[in-house]
């Protein structure tokens, strides 16, 4: 019985986890259009479900280590595929486990994009306060001859 409780118990813990995952993932792609219109309420919107969404999907993930632990197995991968082998020998959970991992790998995938995203808006807002701020830190450009165009005059906005 125990065996069966655990299979049962792992199962609700995988279905959950799938949902989760599925639900950062259209959140991560919404995020990714709230940052490419530079929608600031919308960016801030998903921060705070992000977070919320993060959090869920953690307790669910030491909800299954403590599983793992509850049974004498590690709490990582190797303690997982004991736990799975012993209260589910057949192996009808492998999907649910196999889509979680993929779907974490697309969320990963999709943060990263996010996070480029992020950075070279960054990196384009101090580029102008650098303008602003009348600070020489000024990418080099080349021109088609191969040497730099820095010689040519430049004009500091709001200077006279």
């Amino acid at each position: 019985m125990e065996r069966d409780a655990s299979r049962e118990c792992l199962a609700s813990l995988l279905s959950e986890e799938a949902a989760g995952l599925r639900q950062f993932e259209a959140l991560l792609e919404r995020e990714h259009q709230a940052l490419a219109a530079q929608d600031m309420e919308k960016i801030q919107s998903t921060a705070r479900t992000r977070q919320e969404q993060l959090g869920s999907l953690a307790q669910i993930e030491e909800q299954r280590r403590a599983l793992c632990r509850l049974h004498g197995h590690s709490d990582d991968k190797p303690g997982l595929e004991a736990l799975m082998s012993w209260c589910d020998p057949d192996g009808s959970l492998l999907p649910t486990l196999s889509d979680c991992a993929q779907r974490a790998l697309r969320c990963r995938n999709l943060n990263d994009r996010n996070g480029a995203l992020v950075t070279a808006m960054l990196r384009h807002v101090e580029r102008r306060l650098a303008v602003l701020r009348g600070e020489s830190n000024m990418t080099v450009i080349y021109g088609p001859r191969g040497y730099s165009a820095a010689g040519q005059s430049k004009r500091i906005l709001g200077a006279v």
